[in-house]
């Protein structure tokens, strides 16, 4: 996987002060989308190690309250990027304070996920689904950009993700 931005302190892509990762590839192609920097996923950056381990650390720095992470791009559901959101995903579940958070956003809706990509819905808090409709676009919608996307919010837990970890074993 590439990505194409990091920002280690962000108060614009989700709730809080987040660390927010902006995944490199997109296939949904949205007319008058912002990103379009990010649609090729060539485009940008490895996604290494070291930056995997720079995300983790800065979600436990204790300096800075940060609520958690948001995962856009790009799209963190494309197929090409599903192992390494989902490994990511899963460090922070079992490296991270259990009030830290994942937001995603992607242009798939959640009826259209595969089996492998609503394994990695699984392990978010938050999914922002849908394509950005530039006819349905609002200034006035709260963590999206047009009206046809949905914010689902899940009821996500240490302990919910204890049993999810037993349950798999």
């Amino acid at each position: 996987m590439n990505y194409c931005k990091y920002i280690p302190i962000d108060v614009v892509n989700g709730e809080g002060t987040r660390c927010t990762l902006f995944v490199a590839g997109c296939e949904h192609h949205c007319k008058g989308c912002y990103n379009q920097s990010t649609w090729n996923v060539n485009a940008g950056f490895p996604f290494t190690k070291e930056m995997e381990d720079q995300i983790i650390a800065d979600l436990n720095d204790t300096r800075i309250r940060r609520h958690g992470l948001s995962l856009s791009g790009g799209d963190p559901l494309l197929p090409a990027n599903l192992d390494a959101v989902k490994k990511l995903c899963l460090r922070i579940r079992n490296e991270c304070s259990p009030d830290k958070d994942i937001w995603m956003w992607t242009g798939y809706t959640k009826d259209q996920l595969t089996k492998e990509q609503q394994e990695v819905v699984d392990l978010v808090d938050v999914l922002i689904d849908g394509k950005f409709e530039q006819s349905l676009k609002s200034a006035n919608l709260l963590f999206r950009g047009s009206s046809n996307q949905v914010i689902y919010r899940f009821n996500r837990s240490l302990s919910w993700w204890k049993n999810k970890e037993n349950d798999n074993k």
